[in-house]
């Protein structure tokens, strides 16, 4: 009998979505995070925000995403054909089990190492608080003047004189020449802003203007020196960086007070346009010839309302003392009944008085008789008629009692017809 053949064992079989999870933790935990460089191919920049493109080289390419969180952060444009370096985690989209790769971050070839020292100084000088908002000012929308820092021949001169020129030609600009890209660039930056900063604090200026063309990072590191950011924020005078282009970012961006996404921005940020003063003053007079002419219209109005008012002035002055007549009639009559009642009322009092007096009269000469009566009663010669008599000594002292006399003593009595001389004799002897 023929020995029976033992099947095979099977393989593992897969849920789709199961595999791509499995290669995707194979992919995490093998390469993630992981460094690429490659040239753009197929970018597309969809309304989101998103990123989508492949990097390729002679060899392969790979799929890429970048998400509108980590775009928004880009120091510059990517474009089609251009050699980047990007960091990111690679990963499978389980939808379509493609291999890609989720972009965090982007520079252009050959610059990651600059670009790390530009994030690194970024972080220190951001956490010094040489960026915060709280310290950068407005520039002034009509200057006395303008300090401008950049290359005498570079563009961005002549696109900045171009733009004051046209819009604020009455603006005095100074130019404090200095290199833009080299070496010793960030000196003569630093050499030029101090000298615009004296005339700042005489007053000759009152914004400045650091200015500079595009270009790749190396060309724009002068403008991320440490010393050269520090210089910016010791700016007495708002401070407005136009440098690069509107995706190229510098330290000496982040420390100005404004930053301007071109040399031709910093310049119309600088000075409003003359035409817009003008059109202002246009405005203002306009505004101030309509509060006049209301004013105007307001008083003619309360003239024409007086005058309404006020009528012909010999009719006016007429009536007027026609009414005083009348109040002058109406004082005297009141006036004379006044008189008429106070002098009856006068009238009235004074035969009050002369009754009152009559009657005081009468009384009194009533109590004068009665009066006269008595003191006729009480005179002693009454009493000396009816036979007595009124003893007095020499001195005239009356004498009332026999105790007071003595023999041989002058005394006088006082009769009612008269007076005699007496004597006083001892008393008799019976």
């Amino acid at each position: 009998m023929a020995p029976v053949a033992q099947p095979a064992l099977a393989p593992r079989i897969w849920q789709v979505g199961a595999l791509c999870r499995a290669i995707a933790d194979s992919l995490e935990a093998r390469f993630n995070p992981v460094a690429v460089r490659g040239e753009v191919s197929g970018l597309s920049r969809p309304s989101s925000g998103h990123l989508y493109f492949s990097l390729k080289d002679a060899q392969g390419q790979i799929r890429c995403a970048m998400f509108r969180r980590a775009a928004t952060l880009l120091e510059f444009v990517p474009r089609e054909g251009e050699m980047v370096e990007v960091w990111g985690r690679l990963g499978v989209y389980e939808a379509r089990g493609d291999l890609q790769l989720i972009v965090e971050t982007m520079t252009r070839a050959g610059q990651g190492a600059l670009f790390e020292q530009f994030l690194r100084l970024k972080a220190r000088l951001e956490a010094e608080g040489l960026f915060d908002e709280g310290r950068k000012r407005v520039p002034r929308a009509l200057p006395r003047g303008i300090g401008l820092v950049t290359s005498p021949g570079a563009a961005a001169l002549h696109d900045v004189v171009t733009a004051l020129r046209r819009r604020a030609r009455h603006v005095p600009v100074v130019l404090a020449p200095a290199a833009v890209q080299g070496a010793g660039a960030p000196a003569e930056l630093i050499r030029a802003l101090e000298s615009l900063y004296r005339l700042a604090g005489e007053g000759a200026i009152d914004t400045i203007l650091l200015v500079r063309g595009g270009g790749s990072i190396e060309d724009l590191w002068a403008f991320n020196d440490e010393q050269l950011a520090r210089a910016i924020v010791r700016s007495p005078v708002p401070l407005v960086s136009g440098v690069g282009h509107e995706t190229d970012f510098t330290i000496a961006d982040f420390c100005a007070d404004v930053r301007a996404p071109t040399p031709t921005a910093a310049a119309e940020l600088a000075a409003r346009p003359r035409e817009d003063w003008l059109a202002d003053l246009q405005a203002m007079h306009e505004r101030l010839h309509r509060i006049v002419q209301r004013r105007v219209d307001h008083a003619q109005l309360r003239l024409d309302q007086a005058g309404s008012r006020l009528g012909r002035p010999l009719a006016r002055l007429s009536a007027q003392q026609m009414l005083l007549d009348r109040c002058g009639h109406r004082l005297h009559h009141a006036m004379h009944l006044r008189l008429e009642r106070d002098g009856a009322r006068l009238q009235s009092v004074q035969q009050r008085i002369k009754s009152a007096l009559r009657l005081r009269l009468d009384l009194g000469a009533q109590l004068l008789d009665r009066q006269r009566l008595r003191m006729e009663l009480l005179d002693p010669r009454l009493v000396l008629r009816r036979g007595y008599a009124l003893l007095s000594d020499e001195a005239g002292h009356p004498v009332t009692s026999v105790g007071q006399t003595h023999p041989g003593q002058q005394l006088r009595a006082a009769l009612a017809d008269g007076e005699v001389d007496l004597t006083v004799r001892p008393p008799s002897l019976l």
